[in-house]
């Protein structure tokens, strides 16, 4: 009985899938910069809501809240990152079991039946390279998952910076501080969306 032909179809799209992998580091270390970015702008709209005293209370409790926005969104894009690493594994192990199961092919080929064990080791190849492919699958999955959440978060910032534009107005004398810092709040938050738009269309498998 023959042994199940490997699939090779898209060998050559690993170093694409390698590619696609650090596209998506790029984008998370990027969201995790602008996340700190917030964190101090939060900090600085916090000590600017104090010295603006009763009338910026509302915009010094939303700017609490854009710091712990930030804060959780650091958390998410942490779980990203680990996740790609993770997928760098797999990729390269795909690598790896199809250039093995490409020799194996090779040398059966050239000796026929004379590579004692060969067509046993190519079907075994051959299933460890469909479980690894399966791993990569499931972890694009829930990188898909993770970044879908992350844009959830992200629309709440989006409201907590409108907000905060708003109160800004009934800020007194700093309001015209206050509403810079606010647009600057929604300004970052929409470069924040953009990066998470992209990630959420890369795949690190082909569908």
């Amino acid at each position: 009985m023959n042994a199940p032909e490997p699939n090779f179809q898209g060998i050559t799209l690993r170093t694409g899938e390698l590619a696609r992998i650090v596209r998506v580091n790029e984008e998370i270390k990027a969201v995790v910069a602008t996340a700190f970015r917030i964190n101090l702008m939060a900090l600085n709209a916090i000590f600017l809501a104090k010295r603006a005293g009763n009338a910026a209370l509302g915009f010094g409790v939303l700017s609490n809240e854009l710091r712990r926005f930030a804060q959780d969104l650091t958390r998410h894009m942490a779980s990203l990152r680990e996740m790609t690493s993770g997928s760098v594994g797999s990729v390269t192990g795909v690598v790896q079991q199809q250039r093995i199961a490409r020799i194996l092919a090779d040398a059966l080929k050239l000796s026929g039946e004379g590579v004692p064990g060969a067509r046993e080791a190519r079907r075994r190849g051959a299933a460890r390279l469909a479980e690894q492919q399966s791993r990569l699958r499931g972890l694009d999955l829930r990188l898909r998952a993770a970044v879908e959440e992350t844009q959830q978060l992200v629309e709440l910032g989006g409201v907590l910076a409108r907000s905060a534009k708003i109160e800004a107005a009934y800020g007194g004398g700093f309001s015209a501080a206050l509403m810079q810092v606010s647009t600057d709040f929604a300004e970052v938050i929409a470069q924040i969306k953009r990066s998470l738009e992209v990630l959420g269309k890369e795949r690190l498998v082909k569908d």
